[in-house]
């Protein structure tokens, strides 16, 4: 792994609380902003954004104190990741896996492995996933392995949807191995991305968020060793709050994009020419659009107070350690709640916008279509109706949803 060096704010950063780093973020953020819809027109790759967050130490924040970091919760977590979706979604999008994995490692990893991962990640390292593959019956299924050779243990096989991989410095890959007993388990194993044998294709053309880097990994019989594995089946065996973290880091994503879009919404507003049946001279001043505004404030204010009383219910059921299943069970349900709402408001206030600047909004260089774009694809990640579903189970019969990685 390339030797990194992070700036030298960052440890001021990482020493104080929660909203001195969000507003690093912010700072941050605002400057990402201005070329966001450029970014997306061209499919430029935001390295340099990246690097900024990792060398400011925002990628850092979560890496426990008895390793250095400060350790926030959900809840802060949550706060930083919407503001970074309301500047660019793709930008926001990239460090998922990273914060996603971080909290794998803090919860199962062996000790020598999370030192080694959480110093590299204090120095400024960037982790990325390389997790689904295509060929199986359901996304949880892996065909990739780590299996014995001659000479150890390689990794073998290709994953796809490996967002951020093009800015990785290490690789967080799902994959099966066989115990002494002959039974299949999963492992999540750690290792750096320029290893001989990963082979790193930023082939992904979906039509939104564009420049995640949620391309293709190879790996092509990698050298591994028993320390760089994780015991995924060992994590996932009990009740936690680790999926609700996965969850609403995506219900974070589109509470910020949705913000974003309502924003880019006055904007487009404020320079629209008004419709001639209103009789104002400014578009702002048109009672119906006033009054859309109005629906799409309370959809994104809805999303924003259901985000944070998620991030509040999965740090009070890991405040004790061990959680308990009635608390872990309401941690799932609130994050469940929050990312429908989320999607919900990130799609619609994506294709209202348009309303709020007339025929003009859909010229190609305002670029005004990267909103719903990236709302839409995002939301693809996993279905709505299944929370849902346990939402409704939950009010009827009072039924525990189950705990997995996408609840």
């Amino acid at each position: 792994m390339a030797v990194l060096h992070r700036a030298a704010g960052a440890d001021e950063v990482l020493r104080t609380g929660a909203d001195e780093v969000l507003r690093t973020v912010h700072d941050l953020a605002g400057q990402f902003a201005a070329g966001a819809a450029e970014r997306d027109a061209q499919r430029l790759l935001p390295r340099e954004q990246i690097r900024a967050l990792a060398d400011a130490g925002v990628l850092a924040v979560t890496v426990p104190e008895r390793f250095g970091g400060p350790g926030l919760g959900a809840a802060d977590l949550a706060r930083i990741v919407a503001a970074l979706a309301a500047a660019d979604p793709s930008i926001a999008q990239i460090p998922q896996s990273h914060f996603t994995f971080l909290e794998a490692l803090r919860r199962q990893g062996a000790e020598d492995l999370q030192e080694r991962i959480f110093g590299a990640v204090l120095r400024g390292a960037v982790l990325a996933n390389a997790q689904t593959e295509r060929g199986g019956a359901t996304v949880t299924d892996d065909a990739t392995t780590v299996r014995r050779a001659a000479g150890g243990l390689v990794l073998h096989g290709v994953k796809y949807y490996c967002t951020g991989s093009a800015f990785a410095d290490l690789l967080a890959v799902r994959a099966v191995t066989e115990s002494d007993g002959g039974t299949q388990r999963k492992v999540i194993v750690y290792l750096p991305a320029d290893t001989p044998g990963v082979s790193i294709d930023d082939d992904w053309d979906g039509m939104g968020q564009r420049t995640t880097s949620s391309g293709t990994v190879v790996f092509d019989d990698v050298p591994v060793s028993p320390d760089q594995l994780l015991d995924f089946t060992a994590l996932l065996s009990r009740p936690s709050t680790y999926g609700a973290r996965a969850q609403l880091y995506h219900a974070a994503i589109d509470t910020g994009l949705a913000r974003g879009a309502l924003t880019a919404a006055a904007e487009a507003a404020s320079r629209a020419r008004p419709w001639f049946e209103a009789g104002v001279e400014r578009a702002v001043d048109d009672p119906y659009l006033i009054a859309q505004a109005g629906e799409l404030e309370v959809a994104v204010r809805s999303a924003q107070a259901l985000l944070a009383a998620a991030g509040a219910a999965i740090d009070a059921a890991d405040a004790g350690g061990s959680a308990a299943p009635a608390a872990v069970a309401e941690a799932s349900l609130a994050t469940a709640a929050a990312k429908v709402a989320a999607g919900r408001a990130a799609r619609e206030t994506g294709a209202a916008l348009f309303d709020f600047g007339g025929t003009r909004a859909a010229a190609a260089p305002a670029n005004l279509s990267r909103y719903w774009r990236d709302a839409r694809t995002h939301t693809l990640h996993d279905p709505e109706r299944w929370k849902l579903h346990h939402l409704g189970r939950w009010a009827l019969t009072g039924s525990t949803p189950p705990s997995h990685t996408s609840l």
